[in-house]
């Protein structure tokens, strides 16, 4: 599998206790939803390991976790600093509408007239919706507002239309 079809979802952070847990720093939109994708991909440099998730628990605002074959506290240690991945085959199914973002991410984006804008670069949550990052000739910022910005999106032809000023 290549890094690309990975998706991130956390940081190993820390250790936890002596028995070779590990604190973790989560990507998931519900802190805890980590804990539900098994096994994880570590990968740290150029190094790559796999873990089955054995156990794990909202303590405070921090996720711990006991990962396959790490029992102590110097192998828990080993771990930090690891980025966290999951497969997309890990995911549940999107509902009809909905996308992941790392769906989103590498699609072509033209206007509604034809122009090429770019390739989406990334996602910013701002907090009233989401904001496309297109890059082409020049970054634009477009509001991810399907049915009024968002046009269109084809996930199987990597293409998504807007409704978008090529000049803004």
């Amino acid at each position: 599998m290549s890094e690309q079809q990975l998706i991130t979802v956390g940081k190993v952070s820390g250790i936890f206790g002596i028995k070779g847990w590990v604190k973790v720093f989560s990507f998931t939109d519900n802190r805890e939803a980590i804990l539900g994708y098994t096994p994880w991909v570590l990968k740290k440099g150029g190094e790559i390991q796999s873990f089955s998730v054995l156990n794990g628990m909202l303590q405070g605002k921090t996720v711990v976790v006991h990962l396959e074959g790490i029992n102590d506290r110097d192998q828990a240690a080993a771990l930090m600093g690891w980025d966290i991945f999951i497969t997309p085959e890990q995911l549940p199914k999107a509902v009809e509408g909905e996308y992941y973002w790392s769906d989103l991410i590498g699609l072509k984006v033209e206007t509604n007239q034809g122009v090429q804008l770019g390739i989406v670069d990334g996602l910013l949550e701002t907090g009233a919706n989401d904001v496309l990052i297109v890059k082409g000739d020049k970054e634009r910022a477009v509001p991810f507002l399907q049915g009024q910005t968002v046009l269109d999106v084809d996930l199987q032809a990597g293409k998504m239309i807007v409704d978008w000023d090529p000049e803004f």
